[in-house]
């Protein structure tokens, strides 16, 4: 019997070739698990008018370990459309996977390493005074409110009476009273007490396990004066408890342009959910991009690794596949680690190193060549080539 049963949802476009070849690798480093296939995704939409559909969700509850590929996602009347006939106007409304997964096993904490690699060609580079170029080090960890925030999917067009009536007691929203409901369109963005301060005692904790010097609360509480203040207060009283660790503050806006300045000078970040979104996917666009972007959605119960580049579906078809898996091989490093298998957990990540550092073998993405059908031909190493580099090194 095996020690561990993994529930497998590749789901949507490039997840069906990049999570394979991760399992890959784990086979290859003697991770003694079972992987128990989970259905999820567009294609469970379009047929069931569900994308995580009951018999995954049951999997999942049951094995409480998941990794996850990728998943498509529209808009609503893209959605609609796409649904077979028969499910037409039966009442079914699309919701994305991921945020249901994460509300429903309140995976509240979602871990975003962007971590850079010595020799990666699409690494961060700044020009220097004396005409030279350096490659600062960057060492990220971006935690990210992961089930609260704008993505609670609190959200109307057309909001009801009642909802209109609530909102018409606060004095800001007297300029939209007169809009018609059908031009109205209208998303909440909550946060708690208790989720604030559990994503900022995360932080502190793993800035306190791997000796980071500082935790950055990242947000806009100079205008989001409620909801951002809230997580800022509870960063500072989280704060208190770790008197070795520095509080920093920044907002969204601004550590954006910092972030592309000195990405050095940053560990350790803390934010709501759509601001750890956008924080994580911009620091990831430092250290080569989405294809070496993975995380961790952790609850208290359940968790579930993924890489953070979404289903690629124009990507999805090419044969041979073309899309860097390294995402996803850091997304199971994760999973290993989340588990405490830390040596196997190293070796993956020391074989990619080295496989990075010594350049033979590089997708499309690290070449910075256009996608598409003539990236082998342009010398773009497929997604099967980078898997295999990384076994070698394993070996």
């Amino acid at each position: 019997m095996a020690k561990y049963t993994v529930v497998s949802m590749p789901g949507d476009g490039i997840g069906k070739q990049v999570l394979p070849e991760a399992l890959r690798i784990l086979k290859a480093v003697g991770f003694d698990a079972e992987y128990i296939h989970a259905d999820i995704g567009w294609e469970c939409w379009i047929n069931e008018g569900n994308a995580f559909p009951q018999r995954s969700l049951e999997l999942l509850a049951k094995h409480k370990l998941g990794l996850f590929g990728a998943i498509t996602s529209k808009p609503k009347r893209e959605a609609d459309a796409e649904l077979k006939p028969e499910l037409r106007e039966k009442g079914y409304t699309y919701y994305s996977p991921s945020v249901s997964m994460r509300q429903r096993f309140n995976l509240a904490t979602c871990v975003r390493p962007c971590i850079s690699f010595p020799g990666n060609p699409v690494n961060f580079i700044r020009k220097k005074v004396d005409g030279g170029f350096e490659e600062p080090r960057i060492n990220v960890v971006v935690f990210r409110q992961n089930t609260e925030g704008l993505y609670a999917g609190v959200e109307w067009t057309n909001p009801p009476e009642q909802v209109r009536a609530a909102l018409a007691t606060h004095p800001k929203f007297r300029p939209f009273a007169s809009t018609p409901g059908p031009d109205l369109a209208i998303s909440l963005r909550v946060i708690t007490r208790k989720g604030a301060h559990k994503i900022s005692r995360a932080a502190f904790e793993w800035a306190k396990k791997f000796g980071y010097k500082s935790v950055t609360i990242c947000e806009k509480p100079n205008v989001l004066r409620e909801t951002s203040g809230l997580m800022e207060e509870e960063a500072k009283i989280v704060a208190e408890e770790f008197p070795g660790i520095a509080l920093r503050s920044t907002n969204i806006d601004a550590q954006t342009m910092w972030l592309t300045k000195n990405p050095e000078d940053y560990g350790v970040v803390v934010t709501s959910n759509l601001f750890g979104d956008v924080i994580s996917d911009a620091f990831a666009g430092l250290v080569g991009g989405l294809g070496f972007a993975a995380s961790g959605n952790i609850g208290d119960e359940v968790a579930v690794f993924e890489p953070t580049h979404g289903s690629a579906p124009k990507y999805a078809e090419l044969t041979p596949p073309i899309v860097n898996p390294i995402a996803m091989f850091l997304s199971a490093v994760m999973m290993l680690e989340h588990v405490g298998e830390m040596d196997k957990a190293k070796r993956i990540r020391e074989a990619i190193a080295a496989v990075v550092k010594e350049g033979r073998v590089r997708t499309y993405d690290m070449m910075r060549i256009p996608g598409g059908a003539k990236a082998i031909s342009q010398g773009a190493s497929s997604t099967i080539q980078m898997t295999d580099a990384v076994l070698a090194k394993l070996k």
